[in-house]
């Protein structure tokens, strides 16, 4: 017997239900993917930026130098090291660690003063570090009230440089110092 088979059914275009449904779930798994990551953000805050504290510590070092020069070029001031400083937690997650410094972030500055700096060494002084940093492309980020200081940021590294005269005392004192930034595990201070 001859018998014919029927030719195989071609296979039919998804049907608008079944394309409304596989988009709903696609668009539930990339929601839910995003609160995820959000609530991620939400609880921990923005990521600390890595960084390498020999690097850092080198150019507050030389940022020093620089300022030390633009304020008379004589070394008048005590030696420096680079001390670290505390980070906290960002996000949510901070009230759940009041007060508590991170182990792994740190912050690095440089600071130094001088006594008996007469207010025009010390202005002339200023108006030098005022004009490089100006021209390297730092940013005035504050003003002492006095009017005897100023604090300028770098726009790309965040580094900052505070420099401030006090009549009373006649002290300029300057300090030089990075943001927070993860540090290598292990870093010993």
């Amino acid at each position: 017997m001859n018998s014919v088979r029927p030719a195989p059914a071609a296979t039919a275009p998804p049907s608008g239900a079944r394309l409304l449904r596989t988009a709903l779930v696609l668009a539930g798994v990339a929601l839910l993917g995003a609160m995820s990551w959000g609530g991620y953000r939400l609880w921990n805050g923005a990521p600390y930026p890595e960084v390498d504290p020999n690097v850092v510590a080198m150019r507050l070092r030389e940022q020093a130098e620089r300022v030390e020069e633009d304020l008379d070029g004589r070394s008048r001031f005590e030696a420096r090291h680079v001390d670290t400083g505390a980070c906290y937690y960002r996000g949510l997650r901070s009230f759940a660690h009041i007060d508590e410094a991170r182990r792994d972030v740190r912050s690095f500055d440089l600071d130094w003063r001088a006594t008996d700096v007469p207010q025009a060494t010390a202005r002339a002084g200023q108006e030098r570090i005022r004009n490089r940093l100006s021209q390297q492309g730092w940013k005035p980020a504050d003003e002492h009230p006095s009017g005897m200081g100023f604090r300028f940021e770098h726009p790309d590294t965040g580094d900052k440089v505070d420099v401030g005269w006090y009549e009373a005392t006649g002290t300029l004192a300057v300090s030089i110092y990075a943001p927070c930034g993860k540090v290598p595990d292990g870093f010993d201070e």
